[in-house]
């Protein structure tokens, strides 16, 4: 980012690539809409751009991302003031899928994911977001707590009362 903010031209192509597709993910995932991530992702884009002249290190690139990813999705929700469901055809879309594993390796691991992934969507955004961040993006307590703007504890406490309820939610 400071070379890019030197005025060093292939630094943002760097930058860009290294970090397109865990961006693009977490937006996909939180928000639950393609169309949607896509408009998100561009605008975060946009606004790293435009912040190119008075970037100082602060924070690692991948941190500062990852909040204005982060207030952007904040933004999101408060003007909607919901969260979409999951896409109704999930489920055919994920069937769709070839593979050469066996129907019933398919079905059980299909079922599997697709218990994940009610109950994930069943957790409160800032718990899904965190668990999110640590496992999907592998960051650390103290790195989502600069994203997201709370401490470090905080974090902790989010990302456990996420376990538990994603424990409670697969043994149901």
């Amino acid at each position: 980012m400071l070379a890019w903010a030197g005025g060093e031209l292939r630094a943002f192509e760097t930058l860009y690539a290294r970090h397109r597709g865990r961006l693009y993910s977490f937006l996909l995932r939180q928000l639950r809409d393609a169309a949607l991530a896509d408009e998100m992702f561009q605008d975060v884009w946009q606004r790293v751009i435009a912040a190119r002249a008075g970037w100082q290190p602060e924070a690692a690139f991948t941190i500062w991302l990852f909040r204005i990813a982060h207030n952007r999705l904040n933004d999101h929700w408060r003007a909607s003031r919901h969260r979409p469901p999951a896409p109704g055809d999930a489920e055919e879309r994920v069937a769709r899928m070839s593979d050469t594993r066996t129907p019933e390796t398919q079905l059980s691991e299909f079922e599997q994911r697709r218990h994940l992934q009610l109950a994930m969507e069943q957790l409160p955004d800032e718990q899904r977001e965190v668990l999110q961040l640590r496992l999907e993006q592998e960051l650390s307590l103290e790195e989502i707590a600069q994203i997201t703007g709370v401490g470090r504890e905080t974090v902790k406490s989010r990302l456990r009362y996420a376990m538990d309820k994603l424990r409670a939610g697969l043994a149901e």
